[in-house]
């Protein structure tokens, strides 16, 4: 009898398509209600370049970015890491305005660009050996100019990272993180609108979190196929819908319930940029 012949299989490790580090960048953000903690949103450490120095290395300034509206109104707020070890999660007040009541973090200019970038100082974190990285602006990141030489389009793959409905464990910041495509991208592109959407379904608490491109290797003849995973932009918000009750009795309109799309609203990097330019500019010596 001819028995067929055994082939071995060249398994190999299955490798990452959000880089590790990643997962460090992202934070949950939280306040004090009526003396209780709540977590309101998700933020992210972005490191702003400004030095090489001669032995290679680079220096950045770190901000903490999310949306205006998370911080609108806000004194002072949570931020949490994780450990590096078996220890619980810590969370770092971040004050939000100085002695004189001054605002320490600054907001896009313009009233329809919902992001907000705060300076902050990451070394005592390190120190307390807590998971803490940050998306290096000269590396890990793809603005409007570097989308399109990628030819980006829609229905390429993202991911979205973030907190929904403020779920954060009693003892650690675990970040979910949801896949999606963007499903309008060509407005932005063509300068016909600010932002971009993508299909993704997002929450209260998302809101501020980053979102990354997929690592693609196939791609359909005649385009570019990326294997690289970027920050590309943060959620602003989702698209709502109406949805209205009628009643059988009169016939008219009783209530009126918003319901979530799906699809979400989305800043490109190039906001978060701009925004970290005015903070410059409003304090040169960050």
């Amino acid at each position: 009898m001819n028995y067929p012949q055994t082939r071995t299989l060249n398994l190999k490790k299955k490798m990452a398509l959000i880089p590790p580090m990643y997962i460090d960048c992202v934070v949950a953000i939280g306040t004090i209600v009526n003396g209780q903690q709540k977590w309101i949103g998700t933020g992210f450490l972005y490191g702003d370049l400004f030095e090489k120095t001669e032995d290679g290395s680079n220096k950045y300034v770190v901000y903490l970015v999310t949306n205006k509206h998370v911080l609108n109104n806000l004194d002072l707020i949570l931020v949490r890491f994780n450990p590096q070890t078996g220890q619980s999660a810590k969370d770092y007040p971040a004050p939000l305005k100085d002695k004189d009541g001054k605002l320490l973090w600054t907001g896009h200019s313009d009233a329809e660009i919902d992001v907000a970038v705060l300076p902050v100082n990451i070394n005592n974190v390190l120190d307390e050996s807590m998971k803490c990285s940050f998306f290096q602006s000269d590396k890990h990141i793809a603005d409007v100019k570097e989308l399109q030489a990628r030819e980006t389009s829609e229905g390429d793959s993202v991911f979205v990272m973030g907190f929904p409905m403020g779920i954060v464990a009693a003892d650690r910041q675990h970040v979910f993180v949801r896949g999606g495509v963007i499903s309008r991208i060509k407005d932005l592109f063509e300068n016909r609108s600010k932002d971009f959407v993508v299909d993704a379904f997002v929450f209260p608490g998302n809101r501020g979190g980053p979102i990354l491109s997929k690592p693609e290797i196939i791609s359909i003849q005649g385009t570019k196929s990326s294997n690289q995973s970027s920050l590309i932009g943060i959620i602003k918000s989702y698209i709502p819908y109406s949805d209205v009750a009628i009643s059988q009795q009169t016939n008219r309109p009783r209530i009126i319930f918003e319901e979530n799309t799906g699809l979400s609203k989305a800043e490109p990097v190039d906001h978060i940029i701009a925004t970290i330019e005015e903070a410059k500019k409003k304090n040169p010596t960050t």
